[in-house]
């Protein structure tokens, strides 16, 4: 792996700039593993924080309060040993993991040195609530309207992933159910619930993730609705391959992404074995109705329910996107690799094929070696480095 340039008397992670700092080259949109992988290739590029000279510019808003993108608020009792697998940011290895550490934890502070180490240029917290176009040129600039003022860019790259955004789907008689309702983002451990019956819905690894963690210490019912799909093979290069074709083949398309297990099923792990011989996995077809008291199974009959842990996946953060119209009819967006075909200034990184975080961090260099072109055809200068 080839190493980072060296760069000198770089900003740290800052604070809010100051107002004639505002205009930049290229602008990232949070602060995760895509966006981290994008400020990465555009400094190591040549492109510098405002106020660095004559060289093109950049900078990354962030929403959160500190590093660590999605991962600082994934429940605590995520250890590394479960967690469905990370990969190194660029240009820096993961150092040395515990299995017994919370990932919220661990990755949190890898990303954090990260940060520090290669002085990336990131303000925080910023949160964006529209991107617009300034006027009708196609190679103007994009307004970036936020909570701490306003930037513009040339081009823009979006990585605000999806946790922001939680899914609840709208079952009949939901308002009634007179327990609790919770949705994982909002899941802290399993103690809670102890003494409750808990109905975890949803078919992804999230779901039994959490199945196995609270059936240990209280019962649970499982409930989706399509059979799930589980695979004895190790998940391996070519099974990765396959899996991103396909989405990436739905997005060229204009259709909204799959979700990850979806293509690539879920994978038994000695855990899981463990859950399924308590019966924790032994799946429901989805119920029919919310009660107060319960969910009316399929069957007909009425199953009490304390809980209603909604494990239904996340949609993509894109609402500050809305008023540059990329959407498609089918809701889904066009996509041209990380470039949106119908904006070549927006690149969508951890979005669709780049989702996961292998993906994350090739999307992030894809979308600079792209942007970068686009720069230097509509006039920016030139950035100096490879």
């Amino acid at each position: 792996m080839s190493e980072m340039p060296a760069v000198s008397e770089m900003p740290a992670v800052s604070e809010m700039p100051a107002p004639t700092a505002r205009a930049v080259d290229v602008l990232v949109i949070g602060a995760g593993q895509a966006g981290l992988s994008a400020a990465y290739h555009l400094q190591r590029r040549g492109l510098r924080p405002p106020g660095q000279g004559g060289a093109p510019t950049y900078q990354v808003l962030d929403a959160e309060e500190g590093p660590g993108g999605a991962w600082r608020h994934r429940w605590r009792s995520l250890r590394m040993a479960t967690v469905n697998g990370i990969s190194e940011l660029p240009g820096q290895p993961v150092p040395e993991v515990d299995p017994e550490a919370p990932s919220s934890e661990f990755i949190t502070r890898y990303f954090d040195d990260y940060e520090q180490q290669l002085e990336l240029a990131i303000v925080r917290p910023v949160r964006v609530s529209a991107v617009t176009r300034q006027d009708d040129d196609p190679h103007g600039r994009l307004r970036v309207d936020t909570s701490a003022g306003t930037w513009t860019a040339r081009a823009l790259i979006n990585a605000t992933g999806t946790w922001t955004k939680p899914f609840w789907p709208i079952y009949p008689g939901q308002e009634t159910f007179a327990g609790r309702q919770l949705h994982v983002a909002d899941y802290v451990a399993a103690e809670e619930f102890r003494d409750r019956h808990v109905a975890v819905v949803g078919g992804g690894i999230s779901a039994v993730q959490l199945l196995d963690e609270i059936s240990r210490v209280t019962s649970t019912s499982w409930f989706t609705r399509r059979e799930p799909v589980w695979r004895d093979t190790p998940f391996d290069a070519r099974a990765g391959h396959d899996a991103v074709a396909m989405v990436e083949e739905r997005v060229a398309k204009g259709l909204p992404p799959l979700s990850v297990v979806s293509v690539t099923g879920l994978l038994w792990t000695p855990s899981l074995r463990e859950a399924e011989a308590r019966g924790a996995l032994d799946r429901r077809p989805m119920f029919t109705q919310i009660l107060p008291e319960g969910v009316r199974l399929v069957e007909g009959n009425v199953l009490p329910v304390d809980v209603i842990l909604w494990a239904t996946g996340f949609r993509a953060a894109l609402d500050h996107l809305a008023p540059l119209k990329v959407r498609g009819h089918g809701g889904g967006i066009t996509m041209e690799g990380t470039r949106v075909a119908g904006e070549p200034r927006l690149h969508l990184v951890g979005y669709g094929p780049s989702s996961s975080t292998i993906g994350a961090n090739r999307a992030g260099r894809a979308a600079v070696n792209d942007l970068l072109e686009l720069l230097s055809r509509t006039g920016a200068a030139a950035p100096t480095g490879r």
